[in-house]
């Protein structure tokens, strides 16, 4: 019998096995071990199912839940087994996966027709505990695309069935669990017994679906209401159904019937009445705000937004000046280190807090101060001349990550400060089941800025994005809800505009790279967005800050 030679990285060892070998029996073979029960694996730089068959030399790591793409099978083959759940426990209700928030995934049940009660909770979660004790296989099958559309209508997914229809594919793969098809854009875990941890709770009108730690699988997520944050979400959900762009499949309807510059238009108009209404809140302070402090996770789109914001103050008489957090960075030798030893930046210790603080009160006062500049390559602040004084109408827009975090500011009077957090929440989804991470969105964003104006491919970002999340989740997100306001920096269009930038660069990432494993993952995700040209986008669009053709100075 043919053999094929792998290197296993998992255990740093070669073997041949037969032509046509799983993943799986492969795993069992070499006996491999790790906290949590294997559940994928990398291979040749791309991530694959355990029923994955080798036919050709492969490089193989094994993965389980703690890895990143273990954590996203796992949520993934969690839904699935949830709308099955639902199928059996209230068969006329349908099943929306809103998006992440909480530490888990909001959904609404429509065909209720009532609130949800504890009864229907408690009948869904039994029903999923009993699939997941049956240890039943999840089975993808290579089907005609037309039985595909055919199957999923039939199931009430339209939206999935739709974005089939789209692709154009004489062939294509669904996910199978007993008799119920559905599809997930990327891989499930092997069978419905690996899913060991979930819980399933009333969250405002909706249920949220709450998923183990990645590191501790034994122990559900922590929810955090974020009662403003969900309010964000809620609006934004309205706008999307009112215009019909709910889901890829609504957009790609525009952009096919060439109506994608209706979609561009409206979008950029209700971000600008949103800015609008914003300054129309602080004028309305009777001149007790004295700075506004702007904060946001990487690539929200906080410069453009300040200086938007800008405009609109000055519509209400006031007199705007802009600042960054970023010139108030103490000297790199003062910079506090993370786990890794490495400089952490994102710290609010990495900032001069007192300096910050004895300008702002200066300032406050009537005097006129030298604004600093820090100096990124020689890494200290220097001075460079720019005076600021400011009079009675002027208004300070402080932009910065730290901005909602109240150790930021503790000299500075909560009355004289107006709070705004501005990050991207994605607005439409792939369809009923499958929602689109905020943090993809930024990550696309973040990629193509470094790749058009900093020089860095799309290697580099991807590199660095672990570290810049977890620099999030400790300094920024903690802190959202102080928020006076939130804004979403995200259109309802933009990922179609997005695709045209970031596939270029993607495609540059090479298999020898371990980054090609996210590469192939974004490719893909962008691959079901139908190209929206950008030339209808306004110079003064937030999205300009990421593509270029900004009318605004950075």
């Amino acid at each position: 019998m043919k053999q094929v030679e792998i290197y296993c990285k998992s255990t740093q060892s070669t073997h041949s096995y037969p032509l046509g070998t799983s993943l799986l029996e492969i795993s069992k073979d070499l006996n491999i071990q790790m906290k949590n029960t294997v559940c994928g694996a990398i291979v040749n730089h791309q991530v694959k199912e355990l029923s994955f068959c080798l036919v050709k030399p492969k490089r193989v790591e094994f993965f389980d839940i703690s890895h990143p793409d273990g954590i996203r099978m796992y949520i993934r083959s969690l839904i699935f087994v949830f709308y099955a759940a639902i199928k059996e426990a209230l068969p006329h209700v349908t099943l929306q996966i809103q998006h992440g928030i909480s530490n888990g995934y909001y959904c609404e049940l429509s065909g209720l027709e009532r609130e949800i009660s504890d009864s229907d909770i408690f009948a869904i979660k039994q029903e999923m505990k009993l699939l997941i004790e049956q240890k039943i296989p999840f089975i993808k099958k290579e089907l005609l695309t037309d039985e595909i559309v055919d199957l999923l209508m039939k199931q009430g997914l339209e939206e999935k069935a739709r974005l089939f229809e789209q692709q154009g594919n004489l062939y294509a793969q669904l996910y199978f669990l007993n008799d119920l098809g559905n599809f997930f854009y990327g891989h499930l875990l092997p069978s419905t017994d690996y899913l060991s941890n979930f819980d399933l709770v009333k969250y405002f009108d909706g249920l949220l679906l709450q998923i183990p730690k990645r590191k501790k699988i034994q122990k559900l997520r922590k929810i955090v209401k974020l009662n403003k944050l969900f309010g964000i979400y809620k609006e934004h959900k309205n706008w999307a159904e009112i215009l019909n762009v709910s889901t890829i499949g609504n957009l790609n309807d525009f952009t096919l019937q060439k109506r994608s510059g209706d979609i561009i238009k409206i979008s950029e108009a209700l971000h600008e009445k949103k800015i609008a209404e914003i300054a129309n809140k602080i004028h309305l302070r009777n001149g007790d705000v004295k700075v506004v402090l702007v904060a946001g996770p990487s690539a929200s789109g906080k410069t453009t937004f300040s200086k938007r914001l800008g405009v609109q103050l000055a519509v209400n008489g006031l007199r705007p000046f802009q600042i960054s957090l970023d010139n108030y960075f103490v000297d790199r030798e003062k910079t506090p280190r993370d786990e890794f030893g490495e400089y952490d930046y994102e710290a609010l210790e990495a900032i001069d807090i007192e300096f910050f603080n004895q300008q702002l009160l200066e300032l406050f006062e009537g005097k006129e101060v030298q604004i600093p500049r820090f100096d990124f390559q020689l890494g200290c602040r220097f001075q460079n001349g720019k005076k600021l004084k400011l009079l009675p109408g002027d208004i300070l827009i402080v932009e910065g990550i730290h901005g909602m975090n109240p150790n930021l500011i503790p000299k500075i009077d909560e009355k004289n400060t107006f709070k705004i957090f501005i990050s991207a929440l994605t607005q439409i989804s792939f369809d009923e089941h499958n929602y689109i991470s905020t943090a993809d969105n930024r990550l696309i964003r973040r990629m193509i800025r470094d790749s058009k104006y900093r020089g860095y491919p799309a290697s580099e970002t991807i590199k660095r994005w672990p570290s810049v999340r977890r620099g999030e989740e400790k300094n920024i997100f903690p802190f959202q809800e102080n928020a006076d306001v939130m804004f979403n920096s995200a259109t309802l269009y933009e990922l179609a505009v997005l695709k045209k930038y970031a596939d270029p660069i993607l495609k540059q990432v090479s298999e020898n790279q371990e980054e090609y494993v996210e590469s192939t993952r974004l490719l893909e995700f962008l691959s079901y967005f139908k190209p929206i040209n950008d030339e209808e986008i306004p110079p003064t669009s937030l999205l300009r800050e990421f593509l270029g053709g900004s009318s605004f100075a950075y």
